[in-house]
């Protein structure tokens, strides 16, 4: 690190002037980021993603619906709408409530928009169609449309949440530093390493696909990190530069702080990389934005902030607003004292206080979002909720058998094959319905079938019935289930009958079978995650800290927190509190929060340890290593901290769910983290295993 903190402040103003012209070049593609995301990520290479696109491609169904709501049931409106739609050359077909009196009920009607799985710009589709229909009584919804409207909503968060969380973030640097410059050094560092990440992920959607989730996510852990690596250089600097130049007291925190930093990174990107074992797209998303975001927070963190400082030179101290003491301020001394006086009493406290928020996590429950993660003020999601109302939507699903044969389906035997499959169905309690030839000719058994197609004038007149369920080799039948696709019950259905044996080739499609193969990929990849993170934590820890206790403390005092801030996710979202309604946790938020915040706080016990293992290999015995060591970074982590919690937390008054329950969980995750955890457990620990906490097999104890 000799090396390169002597060759940035050597090129500061060559760093300085790259990081410029990379940074404007960025905007540019930066502002078209929203143009490039689709959908909310929940999407994994499966039976349903196969049946569908073969149903669209053969038979012709919808691969997506959009639902045109009328309220009230105007027919004039109706036909007058309807006939503009017509307009749209992308929609396949629509079915009218003119035509279909199912869909018309108490005053409330909907048309249905049905489209192939060849459009690949739904929501320019979603944009045209609004323009054609504006006006009183006519609404859309439906998935696309959600999809879009989360999008927008999504823009919005993120610029409230920017409104809220960077201005207190400023508050808390300035009490941190004392002066204007130093305060909003870090906040233009956050910024540039987001607007950097925005434009090299625009640059990668044509690539991948970028679920619109990450625009909240990206910015939410870019910024939160920048300014926090920004925090512990510019502290280090200031402790440095009382003794010694402006370059060498920049020098020395990059060798020092820049040390941290990079650790602290690497663990993020761990917590970051394990979530790509999971094959949803969601996790693979957030995985590539965050890992590109961390990376350009490391980057400028020790190149863009050392080199500004080394052109501010002492400017950096411009304009105090505040008398700030130094790290080892009294009561910090003082606090650390009393921490190691009572190690035991406080080490029980802390356990007490983390198990009772845990409690509540008994009563977990995870769903995927639908129509649920759009605010109720949304139009999409009022029409929405009015059709289930009016419809009962939510109370029955549609599961896809889609059966292939080599043979085909016309011979007697395919033809008593579909009547047993039929009939296995029909004799499932939670199947309702199932259509086949069968059902939509009214022919009782097979043998009648087979009779009436051996008598060319019937069978001329059942053909296109056949071929409605069959075509070549390929037949799909239609499930009604009397329960909701995202019911648990549903789900088991779906995963039940992929392991029957129904003497043919099968595949299950539709929102069962979709949700239960996301929840199946994520159960069967979340124990491999939490290992890849678990074990590259460990080892890195170990290497860093030549230990071997401190990693397995920071591991396991890490799982207790984590589930402290779960239980207590459970009770603001799913027992419904602080003017919330009662709910479910969405299914990403443990994945998601466990490894970013397993990360995140590594920050934190990298920050503390680093400083005591410093005076450790100086001489100090380990309390007072211990002690000097909570001195001089209580106040950094406590800023550090505080500056994160109001990032993430401010992300708790936006109004898409998932991003409001990740914003609050990483929040409370790195508040208990920050207190509890690293002022309390941590020290408390160090102070019982005393010279083993630097214990390493095949080497000297001190």
């Amino acid at each position: 690190m000799k090396a390169f903190s002597a060759f940035v402040t050597a090129h500061a103003k060559a760093i300085v002037a790259i990081w410029t012209i990379v940074f404007i070049a960025m905007a540019v593609f930066a502002i078209q980021l929203p143009s490039k995301l689709q959908g909310d990520g929940f999407f994994v290479e499966g039976d349903h993603t196969y049946v569908t696109n073969e149903l669209s491609e053969t038979f012709e169904l919808p691969a997506e619906t959009i639902f045109v709501v009328f309220d009230p049931a105007d027919p004039m409106i109706i036909q007058d709408t309807l006939q503009t739609l017509k307009k749209v050359d992308v929609i396949q077909s629509i079915q009218s409530p003119l035509d279909d009196s199912s869909l018309q009920k108490d005053d409330i009607a909907y048309a249905m928009l049905h489209f192939g799985n060849d459009v690949d710009n739904l929501p320019e589709v979603v944009s045209e169609i609004r323009s054609l229909i504006e006006g009183d009584g006519v609404h859309l919804t439906g998935g696309p449309v959600i999809s879009e409207d989360i999008n927008m909503a999504s823009q919005k968060d993120l610029a409230s949440a920017e409104a809220i969380g960077l201005p207190i973030a400023l508050i808390v640097l300035l009490l941190a530093f004392g002066t204007v410059v130093a305060s909003l050094l870090p906040i233009l560092i956050g910024v540039v390493t987001v607007v950097t990440a925005f434009g090299m992920m625009t640059l990668l959607s044509g690539t991948f696909n970028l679920s619109i989730f990450v625009l909240n996510i990206v910015p939410m852990l870019g910024l939160a990190l920048s300014i926090d690596f920004a925090l512990l250089l510019i502290n280090r600097y200031r402790e440095e530069r009382g003794s010694t130049t402006i370059a060498q007291a920049i020098q020395t925190s990059i060798q020092t702080a820049g040390r941290s930093i990079i650790f602290s990174a690497v663990c993020v990107m761990i917590g970051l990389g394990a979530m790509i074992v999971i094959d949803v797209e969601i996790f693979h998303n957030i995985a590539l934005g965050g890992t590109i975001v961390v990376l350009l927070a490391v980057l400028a963190g020790l190149t863009l902030l050392p080199a500004t400082m080394m052109l501010l030179g002492d400017r950096l101290n411009k304009w105090r607003l505040l008398r700030v003491k130094p790290g080892g301020a009294n009561r910090w001394r003082g606090f650390a004292g009393f921490v190691m006086k009572h190690p035991v009493m406080i080490v029980i406290v802390a356990l007490l206080l983390l198990g009772v928020g845990m409690i509540p996590l008994k009563d977990i429950k995870l769903t995927i979002p639908e129509v649920d993660a759009l605010p109720t003020n949304y139009d999409a999601r009022a029409a929405y909720d009015k059709l289930d109302e009016t419809f009962d939507l939510a109370k029955s699903s549609t599961l896809y058998l889609l059966a292939e044969r080599q043979d085909g389906w016309e011979d007697d035997d395919a033809l008593k094959l579909i009547y047993d499959i039929q009939q296995k169905l029909l004799d499932e309690p939670l199947v309702e319905e199932v259509s086949t030839i069968y059902t939509a000719a009214q022919v009782k058994s097979p043998d009648d079938l087979i009779a009436f197609l051996a008598t060319p004038q019937v069978a001329e007149e059942l053909q296109p019935i056949l071929a409605a369920f069959s075509k070549d080799e390929q037949l799909f039948m239609p499930i009604t289930l009397n329960t909701s696709g995202s019911s648990t019950e549903a789900q088991e259905f779906a995963r039940t009958w992929m392991d029957k044996d129904l003497g043919v080739d099968f595949a299950l499609g539709g929102q069962a079978k979709f949700n239960q193969e996301i929840f199946d990929e994520i159960s069967s990849k979340i124990f491999l995650a939490v290992s890849i993170i678990i074990v590259s934590t460990f080892f890195i820890l170990m290497i860093a800290f030549r230990s071997i206790l401190i990693p397995i403390k920071a591991i396991i005092m890490n799982i207790i927190g984590l589930s402290s801030a779960f239980g207590i996710l459970v009770y603001i979202f799913q027992y419904g509190h602080f003017g919330l309604e009662a709910g479910t946790l969405v299914l990403i938020i443990p994945v998601i929060v466990f490894c970013l915040v397993f990360g995140l706080s590594m920050d934190y016990e990298v920050f503390l340890i680093s400083r005591i293992q410093e005076e450790y290999l100086k001489g100090a015995d380990n309390t007072r290593a211990t002690i000097d060591g909570l001195t001089s970074t209580s106040r950094i982590i406590t800023s550090a901290a505080l500056i994160m919690i109001v990032i993430t937390g401010a992300f708790a008054f936006t109004d898409v769910m998932p991003v409001k329950q990740i914003g609050v969980g990483i929040a409370i995750a790195v508040a208990i983290d920050a207190t509890i955890i690293r002022l309390m457990l941590v020290p408390s620990l160090m102070k019982l295993f005393g010279d083993w906490n630097w214990w390493l097999p095949f080497t000297k104890k001190k």
